[in-house]
């Protein structure tokens, strides 16, 4: 109420001020390239995707509400510089393919068009780069991304969806499709990007896709020789450290420190333990209660282990999983939607 009350007033000022025969001034030197909250299709996406848990079973979703969404933010981005249709359908391709039940050849599809989305929203990201500086936005680092993108409102989130995007795809396609895609080094660019923008951005989402790179990808000298199990811990820990609740936080940290001492396989085990006791949140119901499923299952795999193995066990593989798509609302990006 009080952020609608404060963009009356200020276009409020704005009308004025023009009517004074003064320039209004933008703040932002990044205006949308559409007016996109304006998109009667992108409000009827929002509208579906805060629906999206409607009708599920236990911690699978019904895909009616969520291919609504789709198919409006398709609708919407067949503007050619709408980016935020774009960041927000390859987030409501992730949540399809990820929670709705599809087989695996059908996960490839839709995390194929959620990465293509993706690739295209940071071309439109690019052009008001290049429009601004002059230089092109996938030759900077993500610092002088970040210094180029001040105040844009879709830099993270195109950032933070492609990376989830080619996370997904990579799990989808295999490893080796993945290795020659030069999946893990884009995926750490991006998310390295989304830290320099915005480190709170998805409740530490840059420092969870990163972290947990870290800890899922294999060292392998010529392609992945920055993997660091150091880094997975550290990035995570930053991860809880903005968000302690964030359910997708706790659970990578637990796997992360499962592989490790004593002391850390102790600490993966309460944080499992905690996770599974807390209650999800009515807004997130579907994806905090896939995250539990998982946490059980660790704990069942890591006590059998112990007790078969002396404590010497690990737990079994768990999905790449990248995002936390469900900490972005259709309204106030990072928060839950309500």
């Amino acid at each position: 109420m009080r952020a609608g009350a404060l963009l009356l007033l200020l276009a409020s000022a704005s009308l004025a001020a023009q009517e004074q025969g003064e320039p209004a001034t933008n703040p932002n030197p990044f205006p949308k390239d559409t007016f996109s909250s304006r998109n009667p299709y992108v409000v009827r996406g929002d509208s579906a995707y805060t629906r999206r848990q409607e009708g599920r079973n236990g911690a699978v979703a019904d895909s009616r509400r969520i291919s609504e969404a789709i198919a409006a933010y398709q609708t919407a981005a067949e503007a050619p510089d709408n980016l935020e249709a774009r960041w927000k359908l390859a987030r409501a391709l992730y949540f399809k393919g990820e929670y709705t039940g599809l087989d695996p050849d059908q996960k490839k599809a839709v995390f194929s068009q959620a990465r293509r989305f993706s690739e295209d929203a940071i071309t439109i990201l690019g052009r008001r780069v290049e429009r601004k500086s002059g230089r092109e936005i996938l030759k900077l680092s993500p610092a002088d991304r970040a210094e180029a993108l001040p105040n844009d409102p879709d830099a993270a989130p195109t950032f933070f969806w492609a990376a989830v995007s080619w996370g997904q795809w990579a799990l989808a396609v295999g490893k080796t499709q993945a290795a020659t895609a030069g999946a893990a080094d884009r995926i750490r660019d991006y998310a390295e990007t989304v830290i320099e923008i915005d480190p709170q951005y998805e409740e530490g989402g840059g420092y969870r896709i990163l972290g947990r790179l870290h800890d899922q990808a294999p060292h392998i000298p010529v392609l992945t020789p920055w993997v660091s199990r150091e880094e997975a811990v550290r990035n995570l820990r930053l991860a809880v450290s903005i968000d302690s609740r964030n359910f997708v936080n706790r659970h990578f940290l637990a796997e992360a420190l499962s592989h490790g001492n004593a002391e850390e396989k102790a600490e993966a085990l309460r944080l499992e333990e905690a996770l599974v006791a807390d209650s999800p949140s009515p807004q997130h119901l579907i994806e905090e209660l896939a995250i539990q499923e998982k946490a059980r299952k660790n704990l069942e795999e890591w006590r059998r282990s112990a007790v078969g193995r002396g404590g010497r066990g690990r737990p079994a593989a768990e999905s790449f999983e990248l995002a936390r798509g469900f900490r972005s609302g259709a309204s106030e990006l990072g928060r839950a939607p309500s």
